[in-house]
């Protein structure tokens, strides 16, 4: 396992010597065409491999029937990746498409089309951003039950900003579809 670095203390940049704050960071994994559990798994090496980024919690992986998707969408595989970093949310924003593109994530004009992996930044840190490219806090996360079970069971004390408890906004989603799998377990290498 990565060792945690200290929440309280500020890394400094070996190049530059610019200060630069540790953030915990949530990143949402779905996907729902190809090979579901590779590309997540797939997705967890990724973001352990990210430099200044270091892996503090995976959830287990939910089956969930897909939301606000086309009619002939498949069911998803879902998880949470807890992190703490340095990056910048926009860098972290970079990687988490650079990962998508890396499997053939293909972008499309439909809204919430099959894919073959999404990785969603929820939260970074405090930071807030209503940019076009990146929204932060995610701006439809605290309604999603497929976002919040798996990060309840990563982060059991977690906050949503601005939102409050993620287990008091758990209460109020529709959890049915949202399926536990035992028989997949995402490894951190």
């Amino acid at each position: 396992m990565t060792e945690t670095p200290n929440p309280h203390i500020v890394d400094a940049d070996t190049l530059t010597g610019e200060m630069r704050p540790i953030r915990r960071a949530v990143l949402a994994l779905g996907s729902n065409l190809g090979e579901r559990m590779a590309s997540l798994q797939g997705a967890v090496n990724a973001i352990a491999d990210t430099p200044d980024v270091w892996v503090t919690g995976v959830s287990p992986v939910y089956e969930t029937d897909p939301v606000d998707c086309p009619p002939e969408a498949k069911t998803y595989l879902n998880a949470i990746v807890l992190i703490d970093t340095t990056l910048a949310a926009t860098r972290l924003m970079d990687r988490a498409l650079a990962i998508e593109d890396a499997f053939d994530r293909e972008r499309s004009e439909t809204r919430n089309a099959p894919r073959t992996l999404d990785v969603d930044l929820i939260v970074v840190g405090d930071r807030r951003s209503d940019d076009e490219s990146l929204r932060l806090p995610h701006p439809r996360a605290h309604e999603r039950a497929f976002v919040l079970r798996p990060w309840l069971d990563v982060d059991p004390g977690a906050e949503f900003p601005d939102r409050g408890a993620v287990a008091d906004l758990l209460e109020s989603t529709d959890q049915s579809s949202v399926k536990l799998r035992d028989d997949l377990v995402l490894e951190l290498q």
